[in-house]
């Protein structure tokens, strides 16, 4: 995956085409805040899709790792049964206020991580990131380290495909596009 995607603002979806105040500065935004905003994220949302094609969206919490997306579930929950029979999913983070912040959205296909080295290292993350939660015998995710190392719960990985940007500063909106 290369270092920095090909970034583009997209006007069909941006304020260029209805112009108020501040529209002409307009600009597509960094691959390094969006990453930055979805890795310090506590949750995110996955969506699958189901066999018989309808969507299947659900919180999780979620590390980037060597630029991949990562992101657990139990072997026998919807989201794994979903990945088994389309590996396509999308990890998103918003807000929900409609003149401030920026949603992200990234796209790509999910494989399993079943390599015991990458398997640490993603631990390490989640570990680095939530800290208590994951490391403390009190966390709400405590032990899920050993659950990821006996399968009671698998590891998904998300290499971006597609990201896109959803931008909103005081009803100037933007829709940045990142290919990798």
């Amino acid at each position: 995956m290369p270092a920095h995607p090909t970034t583009e603002l997209d006007a069909r979806y941006s304020s260029a085409v209805n112009p108020r105040p501040g529209a002409e500065k307009a600009t597509a935004a960094a691959w390094d805040d969006a990453r930055r905003q979805t890795q310090d994220a506590e949750i995110l949302q996955v969506v699958t899709v189901r066999p018989d094609g309808r969507p299947h969206i659900t919180p999780v919490i979620a590390v980037w790792h060597d630029g991949t997306l990562y992101f657990s579930t139990g072997p026998e929950e919807q989201k794994a049964k979903n990945l088994a029979h389309n590996r396509h999913c999308a990890l998103l983070t918003a807000g929900n206020a409609l003149t401030e912040g920026r949603d992200v959205v990234v796209e790509g296909a999910a494989a399993q991580v079943d390599d015991p080295a990458l398997l640490e290292a993603v631990i390490r993350a989640f570990e680095a990131k939530y800290g208590p939660h994951i490391t403390s015998p009190e966390g709400t995710f405590h032990g899920i380290g050993d659950a990821f190392r006996t399968g009671q719960a698998v590891v998904f990985g998300v290499a971006p495909a597609t990201a896109y940007g959803f931008g909103r500063e005081n009803g100037v909106y933007t829709h940045t596009r990142w290919t990798f």
